[in-house]
Parts: C-alpha cells; sequence; structure tokens
C-alpha cells in the first residue's frame, strides 16, 4: 500500500510538473509571437530598424560589386584599316607606347575597375595575343576566393555553326554558351583598338541604378566632329531615342540633344550637343541571350543593328556620359598619330598616373643605354641602345637599335621581339646580312618601323613626293595616307631611297 500510495505521488507530481512545463512553453509561445508582431510593426513604422538597415547595406553591397560582370573584348576582324601592322599578328596585339600591346588599354581598364573576369574574342592570327596575355596577366589576376582569367577565344567550328564570325554580335552569339557558364549577371562589351582611361564602375553602377537592359557609353561631341561618329539622340530620361549613323546636314542637326541630361554643364552641353557612341556597352546577361537567340538571331552587328532594333523593341536603352579622352585608332593614320601625341609634355593620354595604371608584360629588360645623342620630345622604351643620333618626336619601342649618325623625327620605332648577337648577323664575316635595327647614317621622317625591320645603313626614307597610298608590299614597305609603313621583318638594303 505503502509503494502504491508513493508511486502515485510520484506519478501527479510528474503530471503537475509536465502541466506546468506546457504552461511555460505556451507562454513562451505567446511571448515569442508578440515579439513578432511587435518587430513587424516596428519595422513597418521605422524603416530605418537594424533589420532593414543590414538587408539595404547589402543591396548596396550588391550593387557596388563587380563579381558578377564579365568583360568580353571584341578584337576585331582581319584588321584591314591596319594593315600591315596587323599582317602576323591580331589587331589587339599591335605594339603601342613603346612599351605595351593595345589590348592592354581595355585588360588595364577592367583590372583598375574591379573587374577580373575577361575574354577577347578575335579570328585572324591569335598566337602572339594568346602568348601575350598569358604572360602578362593570368599568373596575378584574382585570388583563391575571387576566380580570375585573361583569355582569347578564337573563331572555331561547332555542329551549331561552321563559320567565322560574321561581326561584333555574331562573336558573342557564338561564344553564349561559355559566357553563360560564367554565371555573371551583366556583359561588359568593349572595343580592343581604342585608347582611353575609363573607371567602368560608374558605368555598371548607372546601368543599375536606371535599371537598364542595355546601357551605351556616350562621348559628347560638337558638330565638326559629330559627323564621323554613330550619333544617339536621348529623351529627359536619358533613354536613347534614335540612332544614326554618320549623319550630314539637316540629318546631323536633327541629332542634337540636351547634353545637361547626361550630367554635362550648361556651358560645354551648348559647344557639344551631340553624343556619339563609342562602341562600350552593358547588357544584362537575359537581355543579350533574348536579342541575340531570340530576337534578332540573323544580325551581326551591335552598333548597326542589335541595340537600335532592342531599342525599337521596347527595351530599356539608356546613355552614360564619359566626359574624358577617347581615341579611335583603328585606322593607321590614327594609331600613329595618337602614339606621337603621348610625346607631348601634357599629352591627351598619359600612361603616367599612378592611380590607374596601364599593365603589361614584365619583361626583364634592361634599362636603355643612350650615348653621344640629340634627343627631342621623345620617349624611350626598355633595352633599347641609342648611340650618336638624333631623335625629335619619336616613340622607341622595346629592344631597339638606332645606330650612329641616324636621323630620324615624326617616327613610331616598334623595336624587337628579341636581341641579335654580333655572331649571328656580322656584315664583316657575314656579307650580305642586314642586323636587325636602324643602321648608320639612316634618315627617316613620318614612318612606323614594325618590329624586326632590318634596315641597312645610309638608306633615306622620306616620302618627299608625298605620295598618300602605295603598295610595295614586296619591296617591304607600305605608304598608308601618307605615313610609310615598314612591314614586320621586312630588309631594307643598305643606301635604299623611299
Amino acid at each position: 500500500t505503502m509503494r502504491a500510495t508513493t508511486t502515485t505521488r510520484a506519478m501527479t507530481a510528474r503530471a503537475s510538473a509536465r502541466g506546468t512545463a506546457a504552461k511555460m512553453r505556451g507562454a513562451a509561445k505567446n511571448a515569442r509571437a508578440i515579439r513578432r508582431v511587435e518587430t513587424r510593426a516596428a519595422v513597418m513604422i521605422n524603416a530605418t530598424s537594424p533589420a532593414m538597415h543590414e538587408k539595404s547595406e547589402g543591396k548596396k553591397e550588391h550593387d557596388a560589386s563587380m563579381d558578377n560582370v564579365l568583360s568580353i573584348i571584341l578584337g576585331g576582324g582581319a584588321g584591314t584599316r591596319l594593315y600591315p601592322l596587323t599582317k602576323k599578328r591580331a589587331k589587339p596585339a599591335v605594339p603601342l607606347g613603346a612599351n605595351y600591346r593595345l589590348i592592354d588599354i581595355p585588360v588595364s581598364n577592367c583590372i583598375n575597375s574591379d573587374i577580373n573576369k575577361v575574354y577577347c574574342l578575335t579570328q585572324f592570327n591569335s598566337a602572339s595575343l594568346n602568348r601575350h596575355l598569358s604572360q602578362a596577366y593570368n599568373t596575378n589576376i584574382g585570388t583563391y576566393t575571387r576566380q580570375g582569367f585573361v583569355e582569347v577565344l578564337a573563331a572555331q567550328q561547332s555542329p551549331i555553326n561552321k563559320a567565322w564570325f560574321q561581326g561584333t554580335a555574331d562573336a558573342v552569339r557564338q561564344y553564349l554558351w561559355l559566357f553563360a557558364e560564367s554565371g555573371c549577371e551583366e556583359y561588359l562589351i568593349l572595343s580592343g583598338d581604342h585608347l582611353y582611361r575609363m573607371d567602368y564602375r560608374p558605368f555598371i553602377r548607372d546601368h543599375r541604378a536606371k535599371n537598364a537592359d542595355i546601357t551605351v557609353a556616350a562621348l559628347p561631341t560638337d558638330e565638326k566632329r559629330a559627323s564621323s561618329f554613330g550619333l544617339m539622340k536621348i529623351n529627359e530620361h536619358a533613354t536613347i531615342i534614335e540612332f544614326s549613323e554618320k549623319p550630314k546636314g539637316d540629318a546631323l542637326k536633327a541629332m542634337q540633344c540636351d547634353t545637361t541630361i547626361l550630367g554635362l554643364d550648361a556651358e560645354r552641353a551648348k559647344e557639344m550637343p551631340y553624343i556619339a557612341s563609342m562602341g562600350i556597352y552593358v547588357f544584362n546577361a537575359k537581355a543579350m541571350e533574348q536579342v541575340l537567340q531570340d530576337d534578332f538571331p540573323e544580325a551581326n552587328d551591335f552598333g548597326g543593328e542589335i541595340i537600335p532594333m532592342a531599342a525599337q523593341k521596347g527595351m530599356k536603352v539608356v546613355a552614360h556620359l564619359y566626359d574624358g579622352y577617347w581615341e579611335d585608332i583603328g585606322t593607321v593614320d590614327a594609331f600613329f598619330h595618337a602614339n606621337l601625341e603621348c610625346n607631348d609634355p601634357n599629352p591627351k593620354f598619359s600612361f603616367y598616373d599612378r592611380n590607374a595604371p596601364i599593365y603589361t608584360q614584365s619583361r626583364f629588360l634592361p634599362p636603355s643605354k643612350v650615348q653621344d645623342c640629340e634627343i627631342e620630345r621623345s620617349t624611350i622604351g626598355d633595352g633599347c641602345t641609342i648611340k650618336q643620333a638624333k631623335l625629335k618626336n619619336v616613340m622607341v619601342g622595346l629592344r631597339s637599335t638606332v645606330n650612329e649618325g641616324c636621323d630620324l623625327e615624326d617616327t613610331l620605332v616598334m623595336g624587337a621581339d628579341y636581341y641579335e648577337s654580333l655572331e649571328e648577323c656580322d656584315p664583316a664575316s657575314l656579307p650580305g646580312c642586314t642586323p636587325i635595327g636602324i643602321g648608320a647614317g639612316t634618315k627617316i621622317r613620318k614612318a612606323i618601323i614594325d618590329k624586326n625591320a632590318r634596315i641597312g645603313e645610309n638608306c633615306q626614307i622620306l616620302n618627299e613626293a608625298g605620295v598618300m597610298d602605295k603598295d610595295c608590299e614586296s619591296e617591304g614597305y607600305i605608304i598608308r595616307d601618307g605615313i610609310i609603313v615598314v612591314i614586320k621583318d621586312a630588309v631594307i638594303k643598305a643606301g635604299t631611297v623611299i
């Protein structure tokens, strides 16, 4: 009986405890529910609560991040406008500014803008371009936790498409499957033959802020230059409503717009009432897939077809102002003058900017050696040897050799890919061999000397007759726009007069 009574009391106590615990859990549950209601009410009343602030900060961080941006540099086709500089190399691989190559400009802009996923599309002579990019960037772009790369994508056949790239848009279309694998939300489309320095971050943030499908970089320009560009017209919201390719006369006048909408001050807006497309775009990834695969599968060009048709179809296409130096150097004349303008005391484009440097391959060359020379307004790259020569407004590239008595003016010397020893080409022991570089006593005016050229002694490369265009490729040179271009690896025999 005592054991039964004890058992009954224990059971009663446990039941009472369970009841009490259940009441406590119920009370706690009710308290949590009340707190959730109070929290929701507080959030509704006070939008700056910690939770909302954290969410807002997360959105700001996403809007500022470049992790989801993929850069696609269009290397161009055969580069006929730059021929013969593109005879043995892709256009983006053409040497620039003594130490660099054209591709270094957009890649450096990407790196300085915290964009580290970069593809370069090309279909001609891509070997030197691929070698340069792999040696210059792929060992030091990105981190263990943040993937980065700079790679060349050449035209290739596939079961779906067996054709070459048919244009800028078609080149991107053929590799959309690869771009999609990156998981990036935005594609930054760049050109490989422009000279400029640009931070792409404000450009991309503007694209996000306006919730645009496509954003086009716009260059303000005056009436004198406007007819040389593809022009755009915008409304009061910076949405592009009209396109016109190199208009003249009344058609040009009709393309005037209020450029203060993009942020230009009133005085400069009056001087520059036109905006030109720079050939630089930001696409939402989904918008890119839609226009290239679904809406316009036969269109092959971004500037002339895809973007105007996307605007007509109702996509949100907006303009973003770039108010700085920009130059299309896709022709021999533009390339020549843009290089030599870098020699000016205060050039429009300078490689000397510590905040936004232009990167290139580390070649570990010795310092240049200059002996008994007269040099005026010139730039000399790494590893050169210049002896008892006169240089005026000359750009001298890597490993160049300029011998005694040479007189160079308004000339771009691209240099050499390698050093040549005396034993390899000594005219004394190897008659008829012309060493790499510019031979003693040679006079050159308004010329481009491409890499590894062998110019003999006492040559006269002057074009005194003022010939504008002449094809003498079999003799080692071509004249374009009045500029003599000595072809890469060419041999100009001693005493030659051009």
